[in-house]
């Protein structure tokens, strides 16, 4: 029996209808993930399951006993009290009031909150951003609703808390729908899709990774469907131009036809276009971006960075993760020469154009329009060497003229994400600094965002917590763990293998001491295989290749014809007559040249092999 229905649901405010003539049912124990562009309707959907709006055509039906509670996307500002204070807000009110019932509200906040791992003395306006989501969640959750809706709940939580969410919500035996960006969250929760697209409500009812599939395939047949439409409209529209033969009785049916062909054409919601994105690359910087060498900083008595080295060369793609407030930002400030160090030393490389993605969009006026805030007062940019209007630079961005004159104030999480994008990318950059930069952005312009950056020549250095963003972009990570900070080649997986195979070594720190922060990455200890009946059996099942693999690949082919051809040269020049009559230390200096050399073309070989397998 279904828990809720959506019937023959409306609903839209200025433009197209966001819901139009909706059917839907919502089944216990699913996990539904809600998807769609920017814009679509998905909150709007949400607010209509939890009652907060009311549809302008059709209902929702759902049983008196079910019960809903909603997790909306932000945190409210004015909300303080004690944590077990705002965990008792979300019990209903006759339970509180009733003294006969009142003990088992008290009972249900306790239990939540040990099940939660929360201290209910502690004052929540003390508590960071992820904390306080985890406290609205129980709030959510202490009345044990049988359907429980959640806004972009992995927003600004750092990776820690998104894996606690993943893994309580993975255990959560009632039914959830929730709207996410972030496509690791998604693959592991969800076991239905629902895409909001156009006003219609498609449900796919499979995974994230078989919807991929299944989207893709509908979008090539739809395509081929509108344009054998838009072909037979457009020879009807001919034939009604060819004059009062066209009007006879005979062919009344017809112009009929071809008037109702007229209304489905209008009636058509196309396809919202795909951001496009490009960066304005400035003239390439010095080799060296920059060099911290045993660098340290205090907030007062918070040590943030203790004796820290590391260098960055132009073309690094980094990622720095690590818990909230655990000093990413300070370390960003410091490498680019904005902060000054306690002690240590900081050289930054020369002819650096940075361009800064802020996490709280501060760079954004929220007084003044998308165009204002962009253009910076001026009517046309220069974009990829050639002049564009600025209107016309916005609807690469998906902004219309009405949406680009429209105060930031005003605007969706999504939509300034977007301007942001804009802004950043209209100015000439060697150097990229984005600090979470996927916060509300939906998948299609997740996957623009990634493709561009992996393409992109200059330097990044990325703070964020989405893992598959990580993954697919960065070359290597900065970590802020264990009370140190560490660097680690590869992206998020590559950091969390290094990091079990240092734990199953029992090498945890050994390295390393904690009162000395270096970007050194530690040694990976692999322990030494334990005997089995039949190895085959525990061979790991083959993964896909990240794109960074996929370039490597593709790469090492030349790589090894390159170190070949070097190998070759020098046994043909110390194979010349007169070679040994040279210096010492001349053949010193090619031997050693050779034996380098050879060895990384044995390792890349390895590699080779490795990757094809």
């Amino acid at each position: 029996m279904a828990l809720m229905t959506i019937l023959d649901v409306t609903i839209g405010f200025a433009g197209p209808n966001l819901l139009d003539s909706v059917t839907a049912q919502i089944e216990s124990g699913q996990r539904i993930g809600l998807l769609g562009r920017n814009g679509a309707g998905k909150t709007t959907l949400l607010k209509l399951l939890s009652g907060d709006l009311v549809p302008d055509h059709g209902e929702i039906q759902r049983d008196e006993k079910t019960r809903v509670a909603r997790l909306t996307q932000d945190v409210p500002l004015d909300m303080k009290g004690s944590i077990a204070e705002i965990v008792l807000a979300g019990v209903p009110h006759e339970w509180v009031s009733d003294p006969t019932t009142r003990w088992e509200a008290e009972h249900a906040v306790e239990s939540t909150l040990s099940r939660m791992q929360l201290d209910g003395n502690l004052q929540f306006e003390s508590l960071s951003s992820g904390m306080k989501r985890r406290v609205l969640l129980a709030q959510s959750i202490v009345s044990k609703p049988d359907i429980l809706l959640l806004d972009e709940p992995t927003n600004h939580l750092d990776i820690d808390s998104i894996l606690w969410l993943e893994d309580f919500l993975s255990r959560w035996d009632k039914t959830l729908v929730f709207i996410t960006h972030d496509r690791s969250f998604l693959q592991k929760l969800a076991t239905r899709i629902w895409e909001v697209d156009r006003g219609r409500l498609f449900d796919w009812s499979c995974n994230y990774k078989t919807f991929l599939d299944r989207k893709e395939q509908a979008l090539e047949a739809e395509e081929k469907q509108n344009a054998l439409f838009d072909k037979r409209l457009a020879e009807e529209e001919a034939w009604i131009r060819q004059g009062i033969k066209a009007r006879r009785t005979r062919n009344e049916g017809r112009v009929r036809a071809l008037k109702a062909m007229r209304v489905e054409r209008s009636q058509r919601q196309n396809r919202v276009g795909t951001a496009k994105l490009e960066v304005q690359e400035a003239e390439r910087s010095g080799a060296l971006v920059a060099e911290l060498t045993d660098v340290s900083f205090a907030y007062g008595d918070h040590q943030v960075v203790n004796q820290f080295s590391t260098a960055l060369m132009r073309g690094d793609k980094i990622g720095i993760i690590g818990p909230n407030g655990a000093g990413k930002s300070t370390l960003l400030k410091l490498l680019l020469g904005k902060l000054t160090p306690d002690s240590g030393k900081v050289r930054l490389g020369t002819k650096l154009e940075i361009a800064y993605f802020d996490q709280l969009r501060d760079t954004l006026d929220p007084e003044k329009t998308v165009q204002e805030n962009v253009s910076d007062g001026t009517d046309q940019l220069k974009v990829g060497g050639k002049a564009k209007h600025i209107l016309g630079y916005l609807q690469d961005y998906l902004f219309t003229p009405e949406r680009a004159r429209t105060k930031v104030k005003f605007l969706s999480g999504g939509e300034r994400n977007r301007a942001l994008l804009a802004k950043l990318m209209s100015k000439p950059a060697n150097v990229l600094v984005m600090d979470e930069p996927t916060n509300d952005l939906d998948a299609e312009t997740l996957e623009l965002l990634e493709e561009l950056l992996v393409q992109y020549d200059g330097t990044l250095l990325l703070v964020s917590h989405d893992r598959t963003f990580l993954n697919n972009v960065v070359t290597s990570t900065i970590v802020f763990e264990d009370q140190t900070i560490r660097q680690y080649v590869g992206g998020y997986d590559e950091w969390r293998a290094a990091v079990e195979r240092r734990r199953d070594s029992g090498a945890i720190d050994s390295a390393l001491p904690k009162t000395k922060q270096s970007a050194t990455a530690p040694i990976d200890v692999v322990p030494k295989s334990t005997q089995t009946v039949n190895p085959a059996a525990n061979k790991p099942e083959p993964r896909k290749l990240s794109y960074k693999e996929k370039r490597e690949l593709e790469m090492l082919p030349e790589k090894i014809e390159s170190l070949e051809q070097q190998i070759a040269g020098l046994h043909q020049a110390m194979a010349l007559p007169n070679y040994y009559q040279s210096e010492g230390a001349k053949i010193a200096a090619d031997a050693a040249l050779l034996s380098a050399t050879e060895e990384e073309l044995s390792a890349a070989y390895l590699r080779w092999e490795e990757l094809e397998n």
